[in-house]
């Protein structure tokens, strides 16, 4: 029976590794995994992920490497030494990139006797739209962006990606292999604004739609009770399985 706790995400996106540490510690009976970004790791670094993962914590490492093949290929490696359950590429970084990245991760995984962590690929990024991408010279749309990415890091052997909840139908259409994960940010309550999420959609819209993880900062950091919230949030998606 799927649990609604281990398909919520929480983002960790917070200035210090103690406020980090504390949130994990008053979340972690409520939330599956625990994402940690560009802010905190450069804040933190490593330790943060270490310590986190130490305490029984699982990690989505959020720091969307896009490089040269062989730079994202050694980041890789090294995040799976991390012992992180998640981490991501940009999928415009091309098929060389993340075909030599899912390599060397199965290799030292296999190798060095470590939990293979599941690498998903980012199509286009939520605070995108059409305009903001006219803007940087695509003159298309985010969903036929997203499909093309999508089905390029399927091809690629990749375990899924990230993607607005806009345009989880979209893949599920474009990319019919089996247990291809969608993680979806831009997750709001009914209540609050999009802020700086251009494509958003509540929990349970996702979770109906096709999304397999559901990631969730400010509702839940900015929230008088955080744990309520939390729960509030995994509710929402238990009843999308109703």
């Amino acid at each position: 029976m799927q649990n609604a706790r281990d398909k919520l995400i929480v983002a960790l996106d917070v200035e210090s590794s103690p406020r980090a540490l504390d949130l994990f510690s008053t979340l972690s009976e409520t939330v599956g995994l625990f994402k940690i970004g560009s802010q905190l790791f450069t804040a933190a670094g490593p330790e943060v992920v270490r310590q986190i993962v130490a305490r029984g914590g699982r990690v989505f490492l959020d720091l969307k490497f896009h490089d040269i093949p062989n730079t994202v290929a050694a980041a890789g490696i090294e995040a799976t030494r991390l012992g992180v359950s998640i981490f991501n590429v940009h999928a415009a970084g091309g098929t060389e990139m993340m075909k030599r990245t899912l390599e060397a991760v199965t290799e030292t995984a296999a190798q060095e006797n470590l939990a293979k962590p599941k690498v998903i690929a980012v199509t286009t990024l939520t605070s995108l739209d059409a305009q903001s991408l006219e803007q940087i010279g695509i003159n298309a749309e985010p969903d036929w962006i997203v499909r093309k990415l999508a089905r390029l890091a399927a091809d690629c052997g990749l375990d899924g990606v990230v993607a607005s909840p806009q345009e989880i139908g979209i893949i599920r259409e474009a990319v019919l292999q089996p247990g291809f994960l969608i993680v979806t940010p831009g997750i709001r309550t009914v209540r609050q604004e999009a802020e700086d999420q251009r494509r958003t959609m509540s929990a349970a819209e996702a979770v109906r739609a096709g999304a397999d993880y559901i990631v969730v900062g400010r509702p839940v950091l900015n929230a008088d009770d955080p744990v309520h919230a939390a729960r509030q949030i995994a509710e929402e998606i238990a009843t999308a399985w109703r």
